[in-house]
Order: structure tokens, then C-alpha cells, then sequence
């Protein structure tokens, strides 16, 4: 099945770039390794081949006696059966009668000849597999059918970096296939150590490389996504060209850290750009003029085992210190400054910016030590100061978490958010992009809603389409009832009580409409965008495949459960 965002993107390509169909290149990798081998392997064969003919010759020429004590020469069969044995170390026998003198010569000569031929044969097999390319190309050869031995969907995520890693393991966890490729061997060697659910094939390669995804799955049906998440975006952009060209049917997720490379890659028709430095300022305006949307927003973006954040009181105007460089300084201060915030620059080389007078300062060097350096004089200084930090490393998150600053900026984990919340449901991040636009009052009403129906955690997200497949039971009440979206999440042993379920998005006739209000009717073939608490899924599958339990729900009237029973109330009521 297609799932709407692919089915998205095809039709906007179809209209889109001209282009010819071309196959998806791989590498002919089996045959590689077969050529490599015979390659390397050709003089010790020549030595035991000739070393075998001269020996089956010359032992035929060579004369012996029969029982009866007359000449006799071994055909070259008997020499050939007598030297396959003897020369492969199997066993020594003189056949068909004792040999000569100048038989045993001949056989003892030819025997030091072939041990020396397989020994030549045995160090050269030892030197070839110490060799890099032929270690590269077995290697590729196993990757190839791996890839091949997966029948489910993939997501093909070219960049196994921090971000890369996050996406692939939280998707596995999600029982959702990954291939990964990255030009470095260390970090696919971290595919053999991480505790993955099913095998995540891994390829160290460099994505730029068409040959190289094809190897990856690219030109397979079931590919059904490709997430560019490196760190370069000359590479990135390669990746989404490849696609966009060699199999347009297939989204492209990509990651961008300049505005230039955004432009660049939007030519190319991506289903999404994450540009974390952009999206950072973006959510820190969030966070100061509307932290509740802040909370909504991070929550719902957030891994299942988080919990909401606590909020902040608004903050509409003030001047902010930015000590940073590059493009990450001037999105920030764009930000800011659209904002209605003032801004100032500090230089970021290491010594504590000077912060009077501001209502908060964006630490961004280029080290975490200089970073937590630099915050701490200042909160000790300037207590009052929001601060910002910027996170380089992985490494430094404990440190960071312990500092507790009011937010936090890490590049990988802006990047693997918006990646999954797109991933895992084609419509959460049009969900997360309406919440943004909306109010601290509507944001607090969704949190109490999701809260109370879902509990403390992130809730996750899952699709549902109310077809005969997905939801019969309802599908057959819709054909003569209503049954509204408040009724459909109704609990089917209390309908006083809702089940940990929550509709955050209708779509009906291609449009999306979020968090629909309670009394909206559902028909056939709509699709619902749910967050479900721990159990909500399987509490729902009640509803969905119980006449009796969709019933209950609609009217608040218990009628039994089977169809036997459902007729012989019908009978004895027609009877009164």
C-alpha cells in the first residue's frame, strides 16, 4: 500500500522535472569477487595444473614390471587415478602392481612438487584475504543479498551519523525496516553492537555514489523512502538527485545546514528539508512568546518515554546577546529580530560575552567545554539571564542536561525529531506545523486533553482508515448511523469514559482537518490520525470490530454481542 505522502510526491514529480526512465545502477559485485579470485589465483593453479600433467605423463612413460616380471607401462588413467590421490594427500598405493624403482622416484619427485603447488596455492588464498579489495568487494557482495533477503518496506537512510542512528534504531523499534549507509566504517560497525529488533543491513560507502544506493535498495519496490542525513550537503543534495532522477516514486527526507543548500535541494521536489540551525530559531522565538505551543510542540516530537516540560511565563520583548559566527548567528538574530526582539553580537572565543542589560544570551562556540564555561560565569553573574546553549557532541549530554540551561540546541536531535514525526504518521508534522500557529490557551486545552486521555508520556502516533479491513464493525454502522469522533472513542464498557485515544486528525477527500471537534461525523473511507496512550490501540480494536461495542457507543444501548442472539431479540420483540 502506498502510503499518502509517496503517493504525494509521485504525482508532484509526474508534473514536475522531465526526465528519462534509466535503471537504478548496482554494481555487479558476485562477479567482482569471482575475477578477483581466478585473478590472484592464476600462477598456483598453473603450477598444480602443470605440475599435475607432467606427473600423470611421466608416470605413464616411466617403465615398471607386471606380477609376471615383464615390462609394464600404467595407462594414463591408472596414472591420473594414482596421482589424484597421492598428490591431494589422501593416501599412497602402488596400483595395479608394485612400482619400480624408477616409479617411485618419479612419484616421491612429483609429490614434493605438489606440496610445494599447494602451498604457493594455500599462502596466496591467506595474502588474498588480507587484501582490502577483495575484503571491500565480499563484503559489498553480502550486503547486496541482505538487502535482497528484505520483503518488507524500507526506508533507505543514507548518513549513519548521530542523527542517522537515532532515526534508524527508533524506527526498528517501531518494527520498521532500515537500510543505512555511511562513508564511515566506524559508525556502521555500531549497527553490529546496537540492540536492534531486525537486522539492519549496513554499507560503508559513499552515498554520493548512484551505484552505491542502487546497491542499498534503491531500485527495489519496496523501498519506500530515503532519509539523506548526512552531514555535508553537497552529499545530501546527491542522494535527493539521484532520487529524484533514477526513481521519482520515492520520497526524499533531507537535511540541509545553510539556506543555500535548501534552495538548492527544493529544485529537486524533496518531500521535506530539515534545516536544524532554521528550525532552532524558530522554536526559541516558540519558547520565550508562547511556551505552552513550546510544550505541545517538543511533546508531541518527543520519544514515547517523555514526559511534558515544565512551562515558562511568556516573554514578548528584551534584547538578546548571540555569541555565535556564521549563519547560525544570522538566522538566530532573523529570528529575533521578526520577532520584535533586539538583538547584539559577542564574539565566540571563549570569554564570557557581556550581557547587561539582556534578557538572555545564545552560547554557540565551537566546543562544549567553552560553552559550559562561558554559561556558567554568566549564570553566576547575571542569574537572571535565559540561556541558550549550543551542543556540539554527543558526549556532552549528560553534562548539558545536568547544567540544566532554559534550551538546549543540538543539531542531531532537531534533525532525528522532525525526521521520525514525519516518518511514523504522514500527517503529524502537518499536526506540529498547526500547532504552531495557534495560541497558549488552545495549546493548554489540547495538553490537559492528551494527558488525561494518554497519560503522562508522548503519545504515538498511528493511522487508521475506517475501511472494511481496518474497522468493519464501524464501517457497517456508518452504512445506516452516525457515529461521531467524541462516540468513536468511546469506551465500549462505559461510554461515561473515553479510551486512551485521541483523534488528531481527520482526513476526508484529501483534506486534513486537526484535532476535528467531538461532534464532527465519520464516514467510510476516512482516515484518522490517532495518538494512543500504552494500551489505546488494542482497547480500540473492540470498536472497531464489534457490532455490539459500536452500538453501545453510538446510542448507549447494550444489545448481545452475536449474531444469534442479535436475531432472536429481533424475533421475541416482533412477538410482543
Amino acid at each position: 500500500m502506498i502510503s499518502p505522502i509517496v503517493a504525494a510526491v509521485a504525482s508532484k514529480r509526474r508534473g514536475g522535472l522531465r526526465r528519462r526512465a534509466v535503471p537504478v545502477p548496482t554494481a555487479a559485485t558476485s562477479t567482482d569477487v569471482i575475477f578477483l579470485v581466478l585473478r590472484r589465483m592464476r600462477p598456483p593453479l598453473l603450477w598444480l595444473v602443470g605440475v599435475f600433467t607432467v606427473s600423470v605423463v611421466g608416470l605413464s612413460a616411466t617403465v615398471g614390471v607386471d606380477g609376471s616380471g615383464q615390462p609394464h607401462r600404467l595407462s594414463l588413467f591408472e596414472s591420473f587415478y594414482v596421482m589424484s590421490y597421492t598428490a591431494t594427500t589422501i593416501g599412497f598405493g602402488e596400483l595395479p602392481y608394485p612400482f619400480s624403482t624408477g616409479q617411485r622416484l618419479w612419484v616421491t619427485f612429483m609429490i614434493y612438487a605438489t606440496v610445494i603447488g599447494w602451498a604457493y596455492a594455500v599462502a596466496t588464498l591467506l595474502s588474498l584475504s588480507q587484501d582490502e579489495g577483495f575484503t571491500a568487494a565480499l563484503t559489498m557482495q553480502r550486503f547486496r543479498r541482505r538487502v535482497r533477503r528484505v520483503r518488507e518496506p524500507f526506508y533507505l537512510v543514507a548518513g549513519f551519523g548521530e542523527s542517522g542512528r537515532r532515526v534508524s534504531l527508533r524506527l526498528d523499534a517501531l518494527d520498521q525496516r532500515c537500510v543505512a549507509v555511511d562513508a564511515r566504517k566506524a559508525r556502521i560497525d555500531l549497527l553490529e553492537v546496537s540492540e536492534t529488533w531486525s537486522e539492519v543491513p549496513g554499507l560503508v560507502g559513499d552515498a554520493h555514489d548512484p551505484v552505491v544506493l542502487g546497491l542499498a535498495g534503491l531500485g527495489q519496490d519496496n523501498c519506500q523512502g530515503v532519509l539523506a542525513l548526512t552531514d555535508d550537503d553537497d552529499v545530501n543534495l546527491a542522494v535527493l538527485q539521484a532520487v529524484a532522477l533514477l526513481h521519482p516514486e520515492v520520497p526524499v527526507i533531507t537535511r540541509a545546514s545553510t539556506r543555500a543548500a535548501e534552495e538548492r535541494m527544493a529544485e529537486f521536489d524533496p518531500a521535506a528539508v530539515i534545516n536544524p540551525v532554521d528550525r532552532f530559531g524558530d522554536y526559541l522565538v516558540l519558547h520565550l512568546q508562547r511556551p505552552t505551543v513550546w510544550q505541545l510542540v517538543v511533546w508531541l516530537t518527543s520519544p514515547t518515554s517523555a514526559e511534558v516540560r515544565e512551562s515558562r511565563e511568556p516573554v514578548a520583548t528584551g534584547t538578546w546577546t548571540v555569541c555565535a559566527e556564521g549563519e547560525f548567528r544570522d538566522q538566530v538574530a532573523e529570528d529575533l529580530h521578526g520577532a520584535g526582539f533586539d538583538v547584539r553580537f559577542a564574539e565566540p572565543d571563549g570569554t564570557p560575552p557581556d550581557v547587561t542589560g539582556s534578557l538572555g544570551c545564545v552560547v554557540a562556540t565551537s566546543t562544549d567545554t567553552a560553552n559550559l564555561a562561558i554559561a556558567a560565569h554568566l549564570r553566576r553573574a547575571h542569574p537572571d539571564v535565559l540561556l541558550c546553549l549550543r551542543q556540539v557532541h554527543t558526549t556532552s549530554r549528560a553534562l548539558i542536561r545536568s547544567f540544566a540551561p532554559d534550551m538546549v540546541f543540538f543539531p542531531p536531535d532537531v534533525v532525528a525529531r522532525e525526521c521520525l514525526t514525519r516518518v511514523i504518521a504522514p500527517h503529524a508534522w502537518d499536526l506540529v506545523e498547526y500547532a504552531m500557529q495557534q495560541d497558549d490557551e488552545w495549546a493548554g486545552e489540547m495538553l490537559d486533553m492528551l494527558e488525561s486521555r494518554c497519560g503522562r508520556y508522548s503519545p504515538v502516533p498511528s493511522m487508521l482508515s475506517l475501511d472494511p479491513r481496518e474497522a468493519p464493525a464501524v464501517v457497517d454502522w456508518l452504512g445506516h448511523s452516525e457515529l461521531t469522533v467524541a462516540d468513536f472513542t468511546r469506551d465500549p464498557e462505559d461510554r461515561e469514559r473515553h479510551l486512551p485515544v485521541v483523534v488528531a486528525v481527520l482526513v476526508r477527500d484529501g483534506e486534513a482537518d486537526p484535532f476535528p471537534d467531538g461532534a464532527t461525523p465519520l464516514r467510510p473511507g476516512d482516515e484518522l490520525m490517532l495518538y494512543c496512550g500504552p494500551s489505546g490501540r488494542a482497547l480500540l480494536r473492540e470498536v472497531l470490530f464489534s457490532d455490539a461495542a459500536v452500538e453501545y457507543a453510538a446510542t448507549g444501548r447494550r444489545v448481545p454481542a452475536t449474531w444469534i442472539w442479535r436475531r432472536l431479540g429481533h424475533v421475541r420483540a416482533a412477538a410482543r
